[in-house]
């Protein structure tokens, strides 16, 4: 049984975001403080990735642990309510995920996906950025006196 009356639940349900999520925010920030260059959510792209580095011809989804079912992590615990549906909507979800994963491979992008539960800790997401990404290209450094004093 839902604790939710069912108009607070699809309160709840609608404030669910799908891009510019805060664990999508942190990897966006933490990327550029490395160095790299991104564009946000291409839609030319199967699964619309939610960060793309044209240069490293790679595609970034920051996954939620809950509706990607990230296999063994405790935030993809199964909801008690509902189980059949939300079977199904799972399933859906990791196919989906699957189809995009394939279609862009096919097309020469490296697809890299980083969970939400590796967001949290800013250490832990700089480390999984470098061990999944490419090296940024170095930007030479700006020149301090541009013009004439």
């Amino acid at each position: 049984m839902d604790r939710l009356t069912p108009a607070a639940r699809s309160e709840n349900m609608s404030r669910i975001r799908s891009r510019d999520t805060k664990p999508e925010l942190r990897v966006r920030k933490a990327l550029h403080a490395m160095g790299f260059r991104f564009r946000l959510h291409r839609r030319d792209l199967p699964g619309r990735p939610d960060i793309v580095l044209p240069k490293h011809r790679t595609v970034v989804f920051v996954h939620g642990c809950f509706w990607h079912r990230h296999s063994g992590c405790p935030n993809a615990a199964e909801p008690k309510t509902r189980a059949e549906f939300w079977r199904r909507k799972f399933e859906a979800n990791v196919a989906r995920d699957a189809k995009a994963r394939a279609e862009l491979e096919r097309a020469g992008w490296k697809v890299v996906v980083i969970w939400e539960c590796e967001t949290g800790n800013p250490e832990t997401l700089e480390r999984v950025i470098r061990e999944r990404l490419p090296a940024p290209a170095v930007r030479a450094p700006a020149r301090e006196n541009r013009g004439t004093a």
